[in-house]
């Protein structure tokens, strides 16, 4: 979940990962049963990465879910991709930067060439004339960097409004926020408010992306909290290797959950419909 408030990811990260250490680490079980699966999920955290976790699927049912339907149903599907695609062109330089740090020279080029293309041909980014050009696209962060530097991910942790994460991918998203020129920019020109309004889209922009995605997860799922727990190592997994097999061959990775997948021709649900579906973890 990607939620926002004026003080920028890297300070919610941050606030929010002291927080959790503060709050200090669950003791190793002594039972048998309860070690073994304490050792098999790596969440020692759980009762608490729970309790995080309902109070940000309240939060996405109450305010960010409904305001993500109705930019759907307000905002022309035109409009939408434009947003998207300029928001995804501002992620640019970070991902350049870390394909660089990890070795990534290919998807650094691509994603250079994307940028530059975009920017100049594509009225900013608004229109992405490098996909037309046969540009690939790629993402990169700072959590993907240190784990291909060798850094262990730690716990894993549901941080609030942000969700699921671990200690490395935390700290690498709040350098990421530290360092993002664009970031930077909007934060020295126009302040807290800039910076507000920029997260306000991306998370507007991702939540209305992903409603079938999200719905359908909460639908079919008899423990809501670990499936998203398991997707996302999935996911990262996925990323962190870029796509490669641990062996090294390409085959376009495992059968990841696949968010960000744009389901833009989606309606919103017709009048008097079930906003969240059924699910039994509630």
């Amino acid at each position: 979940m990607k939620q926002i408030f004026s003080i920028g990811r890297s300070g919610i990260l941050t606030a929010a990962l002291a927080a959790l250490l503060l709050g200090g680490c669950a003791s190793r079980p002594s039972d048998p049963d309860a070690l073994a699966y304490y050792l098999e999920t790596g969440d020692p955290l759980e009762p608490m990465n729970r309790a995080i976790f309902q109070f940000n699927e309240i939060t996405d049912k109450v305010i960010l879910r409904p305001a993500a339907i109705g930019y759907r149903a307000v905002v022309p599907k035109g409009v939408r991709a434009g947003i998207h695609n300029f928001l995804n062109n501002m992620k640019s330089p970070i991902t350049i930067l870390n394909a660089l740090l990890q070795g990534e020279g290919v998807r650094a080029r691509d994603t250079f060439g994307r940028f530059m293309t975009n920017t100049i041909l594509g009225l900013g980014g608004l229109i992405d004339i490098a996909s037309d050009a046969g540009i690939p696209q790629h993402y990169e962060d700072f959590g993907q960097t240190l784990a291909v530097w060798g850094v262990e991910p730690g716990p894993y942790l549901v941080l609030p409004l942000l969700g699921p994460s671990n200690f490395r991918d935390g700290i690498g998203a709040g350098i990421d926020g530290a360092i993002d020129p664009f970031g930077r920019y909007i934060s020295n020109e126009y302040g807290p408010e800039g910076a507000a309004v920029r997260y306000t889209l991306n998370a507007l922009d991702w939540r209305a992306s992903n409603l079938k995605t999200i719905d359908d997860l909460r639908n079919s799922s008899l423990d809501f909290y670990a499936t998203v727990r398991s997707g996302f190592r999935q996911r990262r997994a996925h990323d962190i290797r870029n796509g490669r097999l641990p062996d090294g061959d390409f085959t376009g990775g495992p059968g990841v959950i696949d968010f960000d997948n744009m389901d833009m021709d989606m309606e919103p649900p017709p009048d008097g419909a079930p906003e969240n579906g059924k699910t039994n973890n509630q």
